[in-house]
């Protein structure tokens, strides 16, 4: 079997390249498609959809090994949130957005006046784009784990490194989410922090970024399923203000520490961990 598969077509909602090994790097921010039901209701300043994680989908191909699969959102958040549960519970205890926000990230309404979605609309949105992005999610988890006995899962997010509503401060460069712990063996997480120390970046491990759901929901290590989440401050690499520009140079020392993160996930083994 080729070592890359890339089993993605025009109307899907995600692409996925299929590697041979058991990691599984996942970007399910960084969709810029807006369903026309979402368009037409939005507020136009809302249509420059500032919180999409620019450009991570384009750092994940960059940084992506070969073997390993990569599943990528086209459909934007502001349709639905694909890191937010079913149910729409709370992840966190302090401010956030939820699974169909009708705010950004600042507090502000992405709808016009009378267009924020009903009930019914938010659970067509549900069955239309959060339903079967899970469901391929899943599936591809399954695959690796039946090929190799587990899956490594690394979800990869960004953000705008000053969020008054959401942060105090500005953001650390490298934010690791484990779960506490959870989502992951404990060597596996103990190297994934090693690994993206000393790139010149600021890193913290379970702070304000612990992981979202696909972390806490498909990080299940007693079933073989190690998950870590790694929210990027954007400054780190790109422009914060439109049009959101990738800057290269910049962006180097970022792709090191994604680099040394992955080979420190591929290094993993779930035997000696046993052991």
């Amino acid at each position: 079997m080729p070592s890359d598969i890339d089993v993605s077509s025009p109307t899907a909602l995600c692409d996925l390249i299929r590697g041979d090994g058991p990691l599984l790097l996942n970007v399910p921010h960084a969709g810029l498609v807006l369903p026309p039901e979402v368009a037409e209701a939005l507020r136009p300043e809302a249509a420059g959809l500032r919180d999409t994680d620019w450009h991570m989908d384009r750092i994940a191909r960059e940084v992506r090994p070969v073997g390993a699969s990569l599943m990528v959102a086209r459909v934007s958040r502001y349709a639905a949130d694909l890191n937010r549960p079913r149910d729409d519970t709370p992840l966190y205890d302090s401010a956030t957005t939820g699974l169909i926000s009708t705010i950004d990230f600042d507090g502000a309404p992405l709808y016009r006046d009378g267009a924020a979605p009903d009930a019914a609309a938010r659970a067509a949105r549900v069955s239309a784009y959060w339903t079967p992005y899970h469901a391929a999610l899943t599936d591809e988890i399954a695959r690796i784990r039946a090929a190799h006995g587990y899956c490594l899962l690394l979800d990869l997010h960004s953000i705008r490194s000053r969020v008054p509503r959401l942060f105090d401060g500005r953001l650390p460069d490298l934010n690791l989410g484990t779960n506490s712990g959870a989502s992951c063996a404990p060597g596996l997480a103990r190297a994934a922090h090693a690994a993206i120390e000393g790139h010149g970046l600021s890193v913290v491990r379970d702070g304000r970024f612990k992981g979202g759901y696909i972390t806490r929901h498909y990080g299940t290590p007693d079933r073989h399923v190690h998950a870590l989440q790694i929210e990027i401050a954007q400054e780190v690499y790109m422009q914060e203000t439109p049009p959101w520009t990738y800057l290269p140079e910049k962006a180097a020392r970022l792709t090191g520490a994604l680099g040394a993160l992955i080979a420190a996930m591929a290094a993993f083994s779930p035997e000696r961990e046993d052991g």
